[in-house]
């Protein structure tokens, strides 16, 4: 585990050497197929070190942690081309994928709370130092005010539990461990807060929407998988509690993914539309880690890392139409498949894929939590119907107004798609539908 650590902290004085942007990018393909090899297949602690190491859930975030890292160099080509101070960003990004990568595999809670936290200073420094409208200060206060907001309590809850248990060590907690209604409150609200559950989910769609590219992936692809993370780990502590109070999780989480539904099919910005669909993917997540089964953490696990690399590809299709007519609106961003048709298949791909279309990994995530959600109770099955059916609405939605329609008039010249463009987007989909192949290791793990 130190070693691929190392292998990162290592390279960060080449972000500040020059025209060394494209090394970087290549050293850290090299990083994920290292650390591919690693790989766990089981929910036992391997590759032990200090305070560090992996078992399968850890192992596929880490990974996804990497690879999107990766991708969003090759994303943010224009702050290169521009020289918009390219070094310090591929060294915020460095620093950014050092704490992702210590906050899976710290063996002890403290340590993640602490990673958790500094993840945010990174993706501030990108919201604020590389995003686009003057807006983005307010997002950066919001992103750092609502996760502020409820992880002191939780520290308190950390602290509570050091002094009651001895340890923070993950494999020293006792299963269903506190019976404490307060502990198991502010130990959930943080991650609630990071997931985003719906009613604290505000700073979402306010941060990818002025993010720069690269923050809206790793924000998509990661951030939001920290709060499914914390709460597969912390859930052990407090099963009996869970079965007397998750149902007050599941209800906002079922009717406000719905809710959220019906907000993505009336977006006009392309950016907050797939940033409130994540919200509603999201809310599936938290209902089926919610459910305490087995089918739940497979199906979140399989969901995290499908939306992961689903929602990442959407932002860039979404930066790519940017990058071309200056403007996410989809009232300028329509007819777009007589302008760019290459780039209209890589859009019906990927929103195929986020409404969980085979052979995506989001079916298989969505299937085991239709499973483990109306097995919790029949009483669910209306809203995951008006869910899934949304779904699917909002990427029509989304595909059809801006691939179809009348064009733009003020549109005058466009050319189609780079090479790096193409491979960017490809390397989020082919890993999304080859991931089903062997789907063993998202749903056999336990």
């Amino acid at each position: 585990m130190l070693g691929v650590l190392f292998f990162v902290m290592f390279m960060t004085p080449l972000a500040f050497m020059n025209n060394t942007y494209w090394l970087v990018q290549s050293l850290l393909f090299l990083v994920s197929f290292v650390f591919m090899m690693y790989i766990q297949p089981t929910s036992m602690f391997c590759n032990l070190s200090y305070f560090m190491g992996i078992d399968l859930i850890s192992f596929g975030l880490i990974l996804l942690t990497i690879w999107i890292c990766t991708l969003m160099l090759t994303a943010s080509e224009s702050i290169y081309r521009f020289n918009y101070n390219s070094n310090f960003f591929v060294f915020n990004i460095f620093i950014l994928l050092i704490m992702l990568y210590l906050t899976f595999s710290s063996l002890n809670l403290f340590y993640f709370y602490l990673f958790f936290e500094s993840s945010l200073i990174p993706t501030l420094f990108l919201i604020i130092g590389w995003g686009y409208q003057p807006e983005r200060l307010q997002a950066g206060i919001y992103l750092l005010f609502y996760t502020l907001f409820a992880s002191l309590p939780m520290l308190a809850g950390i602290f509570y539990l050091y002094y009651m248990n001895g340890s923070l060590m993950y494999f020293s907690f006792v299963e269903d461990y506190m019976m404490n209604y307060l502990f198991y409150f502010v130990i959930l609200f943080a991650f609630l807060i990071k997931m985003p559950m719906f009613l604290v989910h505000l700073w979402l769609p306010k941060a990818h929407v002025e993010a720069p590219i690269s923050g809206s992936m790793i924000l998509a692809g990661i951030l939001l998988k920290l709060g499914g993370y914390g709460m597969v780990r912390v859930m052990k502590l407090i099963v009996s509690l869970g079965g007397h109070l998750n149902i007050i999780w599941m209800v906002i989480s079922l009717l406000g993914g719905f809710l959220v539904s019906l907000i993505c099919m009336r977006q006009v910005d392309l950016k907050s539309l797939i940033a409130y669909s994540s919200v509603s993917h999201m809310s599936l997540v938290i209902a089926g880690i919610m459910t305490m089964t087995y089918w739940g953490y497979g199906g979140s696990y399989a969901l995290m890392i499908g939306h992961g690399l689903c929602s990442s590809g959407l932002f860039c299709l979404a930066n790519i139409s940017y990058e071309r007519t200056g403007s996410r609106s989809l009232l300028i961003n329509k007819g777009m498949m007589n302008f760019m048709p290459s780039m209209c298949l890589w859009w019906f791909l990927l929103s195929s894929s986020n409404m969980a279309a085979p052979p995506s990994l989001n079916l298989l995530g969505e299937i085991s939590l239709l499973n483990s959600i109306v097995g919790w109770s029949w009483g669910t099955m209306l809203f995951i119907a008006l869910l899934s059916f949304f779904g699917a609405a909002y990427s029509l939605y989304l595909y059809s107004y801006s691939q179809h329609g009348e064009i733009y008039s003020g549109l005058y010249s466009c050319f189609n798609g780079s090479l790096r463009e193409f491979i960017l987007l490809s390397l989020h989909w082919i890993p999304l539908n080859l991931l089903i192949l062997s789907g063993e290791y998202c749903m056999l793990w336990l």
